[in-house]
């Protein structure tokens, strides 16, 4: 398993989350991490954008709906 050369701290700035978002995402994939300079497996990398992404997507979603359900 290769590293990726990306901390925590880097992908809640690259995905504009709070670094709380993305460790709370390790503790739901069960990441292994000390703090958020940590620097991350590349497989566990990919498992962790892919969700915030789907989060991201649906709470997009989510908004547009409730938005189209008011006007």
């Amino acid at each position: 398993m290769g590293f990726a050369d990306v901390s925590i701290a880097q992908i809640a700035t690259d995905y504009s989350v709070p670094v709380e978002k993305v460790l709370s995402v390790c503790n739901e994939l069960l990441i292994a991490y000390k703090n958020p300079k940590t620097r991350l497996a590349l497989e566990d990398v990919k498992a962790m954008i892919s969700q915030l992404l789907s989060e991201t997507h649906l709470e997009s979603t989510s908004n547009s709906v409730h938005m189209s359900q008011v006007t």
